[in-house]
C-alpha cells in the first residue's frame, strides 16, 4: 500500500508540474481588475478577451455559461492583468494561472507614456500581449492525454479499485462550505465555488474511504453515519473535520 501511495503522489506531481499553456483548453477573463474601480473600466477586460482570441485561445467571461466540454475548471486558465508603479509611465502585465492559482505564464511588462488613462492602459496592455503572441499557442490536449496515461497506470494496480461505486448521500446545496467533486484519474478533486481546489482524493479499495491531501496535510476522507470526515494527525492528536461534498 505504501508503494502504491508513493506511485500515486509521483504521478500527481508529474501531472501538476509538467504543464504549459498549450495544455489548457480555454481562458477565463474576469469582469474587473483589482487596480480599477469598475467592471471593464477603460475596456481593459474587452481588450484582454480580444487579444486572447486573436492569440488562438477560446475565451469566456467569468459570468458566462460554459459549454459542457469546458465544465472541468482545471482544464482552463484564468487571466488577470496587474499594474506596476511607474513615474510618468503606465506599466501592465498579464498573468495566466491554473485552478490552483499556480502561475503558468507571466508576460513582460507592457509600457505606455500616454497621458490619457484610456489610451495609456490600452497601449500598455497591447504591448504586454506581445509576449503571449510569441508563444504561438495551440491546444495540444496534453492534460487529457496525460490523465489517460495515468489512469491506465493506476488501473493496472491490483490494490486499487478505480471503478468503485460511491455511496449516495443527500447534501444541502445551499451550504456555503459545500465542495464539489470532480473526477480525476486517481479519484477526485474537491473544489469550492471560486473555483479553487481544496482537497485531492485518491481512491482505495473501499468506496467509503479515500487517501486525502489538503494543502500540506495528508490524511483520510472517511464516510461515517452518512457524513464525510477529513481525519489527520496534528501534534500526535487525531483531528476529525466534517466536510460537505457533492459528488
Amino acid at each position: 500500500m505504501k508503494k502504491l501511495f508513493l506511485l500515486l503522489v509521483t504521478l500527481l506531481t508529474s501531472l501538476t508540474y509538467a504543464q504549459s499553456i498549450n495544455d489548457y483548453k480555454a481562458v477565463i477573463v474576469p469582469l474587473q481588475y483589482n487596480f480599477l474601480k469598475s467592471e471593464n473600466q477603460y475596456r481593459l477586460n474587452t481588450i484582454t478577451k480580444f487579444n486572447l482570441n486573436k492569440a488562438g485561445f477560446v475565451t469566456f467571461y467569468k459570468n458566462e455559461n460554459f459549454p459542457v466540454e469546458y465544465n472541468d475548471r482545471c482544464s482552463l486558465l484564468y487571466a488577470d492583468v496587474e499594474k506596476e508603479s511607474g513615474f510618468l509611465v503606465t506599466k501592465l502585465y498579464v498573468t495566466l494561472k491554473d485552478c490552483n492559482d499556480k502561475l503558468i505564464f507571466k508576460t513582460r511588462v507592457g509600457k505606455s507614456k500616454q497621458k490619457d488613462y484610456s489610451l495609456a492602459y490600452m497601449e500598455a496592455l497591447n504591448d504586454a500581449f506581445k509576449s503571449i503572441y510569441e508563444l504561438q499557442y495551440k491546444f495540444t490536449g496534453a492534460i487529457l492525454k496525460t490523465e489517460s496515461k495515468v489512469m491506465t497506470q493506476i488501473a493496472a494496480s491490483p490494490s486499487v479499485n478505480v471503478s468503485t461505486t460511491l455511496p449516495i448521500i443527500a447534501v444541502d446545496v445551499k451550504d456555503p462550505n459545500l465542495l464539489y467533486a470532480q473526477a480525476t484519474p486517481t479519484g477526485f478533486q474537491l473544489i469550492d465555488s471560486t473555483p479553487k481546489v481544496i482537497m485531492k482524493l485518491m481512491k482505495t479499495s473501499q468506496p467509503n474511504s479515500f487517501i486525502a491531501i489538503k494543502d500540506a496535510i495528508q490524511g483520510s476522507l472517511i464516510l461515517k453515519e452518512n457524513q464525510w470526515y477529513f481525519e489527520f494527525y496534528q501534534n500526535d492528536k487525531m483531528i476529525s473535520e466534517k466536510v460537505a461534498i457533492k459528488f
